[in-house]
């Protein structure tokens, strides 16, 4: 270990340590103004390789990012990491990670709950449900691998609620309204078609091909999903391992999908059938409903209409989880509002059965 003054007068440091395999290693930083910054770079260097969570909340984050990124789907770990940047690290990141405290998490939310944007908005609960987590995850992290002894975003409890936004969804007839408008411009028609009749999510659309489909047993195969991510298109794999599925589809969207795929240029078995982005389907629901003068909802509630259409036809909550790749007890969870409540027949069903068991006692006396 040691520091020294460059030929450009600046400042280096030379630092030798193990790596985690045992191999002996060497550092060289370059660049710092001062000899004290160099020694400081140093020093938060060790305690980084030694994880004494002495080091600061972003030298420990440096850690988290090599322990997690390449565990998690490249969308999730680039949607964390924006959120961490720039939410948590300017208010935790200069805070040694041994000194956080549950009031220095509850400080942070209280910051949080009094933001309003420029329209005097707040951030909506899920968001803020959502912030928590990340730095909850942080700190659970620390727990679970360098010993920190509890986790203060955990004692300091949670803000927010998850999946507070309403759930809004179209009925059929309403779907039928907006689609006929659709019809103009057939990208835009046969992508909401397979959004609303099938269920899939938006990226599980917009990373179809032509082999997904088999036309002769009328099914799609979901194995695959679209991203955006820092200007690049991007296939991963679906949301969870749920989401792998091949979905049976009805005998119309087989034809219209047919008639789709063959209205297509010069197109390969592998080519993607949507080629557009997100914000082209948003742009092009604003359009249907203007004109229908229909209530504008999310694009993910095309989802959700399609779900609650299966309900009112009396499928179960696992035929319907199979169908759009969810976990049955989570269908059950966020769309019990929507079954028929079994309430009343179960009531009646039981007082049937009691009658007859003491007619049968009358009966044998």
């Amino acid at each position: 270990m040691s520091i020294h003054k460059d030929k450009n007068g600046s400042w280096y440091a030379m630092v030798r340590y193990d790596d985690w395999d045992g191999k002996r290693k060497q550092k060289c930083k370059r660049g710092f103004v001062t000899k004290r910054e160099a020694q400081d770079w140093e020093r938060r260097f060790l305690l980084q390789q030694n994880g004494d969570l002495d080091m600061l909340f972003k030298d420990f984050y440096k850690l988290y990012e090599e322990d997690m990124k390449s565990r998690l789907k490249q969308n999730t770990w680039e949607h964390k990491a924006y959120v961490i940047k720039s939410k948590i690290l300017p208010y935790f990141g200069e805070k040694r990670m041994k000194d956080i405290q549950a009031r220095d998490v509850l400080s942070w939310q209280n910051e949080l709950l009094r933001y309003r944007d420029k329209n005097g908005k707040p951030y909506s609960e899920t968001y803020l449900k959502n912030l928590h987590n990340q730095l909850s995850c942080i700190f659970n992290h620390a727990v679970r691998f360098y010993d920190l002894s509890a986790n203060p975003a955990a004692k300091a409890g949670s803000i927010g609620v998850k999946n507070a936004k309403e759930m809004n969804f179209w009925t059929k007839d309403e779907y039928l309204k907006f689609s006929e408008v659709m019809m103009d411009k057939p990208l835009s028609y046969y992508a909401f078609e397979m959004l609303y009749w099938c269920g899939i999510r938006l990226g599980e659309l917009l990373a179809l091909t032509a082999e997904d489909f088999d036309f002769k047993n009328q099914t799609v195969t979901i194995s695959k999903s679209y991203q955006r991510i820092k200007n690049q298109d991007v296939i991963t794999d679906p949301k969870t391992k749920k989401s792998n599925r091949t979905i049976k589809i009805p005998d119309f969207l087989c034809e219209e999908m047919q008639e789709y795929i063959n209205m297509l240029y010069d197109q390969k078995p592998d080519d993607r059938l949507f080629p557009i982005s997100k914000s082209y389907l948003h742009h092009e629901m604003d359009r249907g409903v203007k004109a229908t003068g229909l209530k504008r909802i999310r694009i993910h509630d095309l989802r959700h209409s399609h779900v609650s259409l299966l309900i009112e036809l009396g499928f179960s909550a696992v035929a319907i989880a199979d169908r759009v790749g969810h976990e049955s007890i989570e269908i059950t969870y966020r769309y019990a509002h929507l079954f028929p409540s079994k309430q009343t027949e179960m009531a009646n069903k039981l007082g049937e059965l009691k009658k007859g068991g003491e007619n049968y006692v009358s009966e044998k006396s």
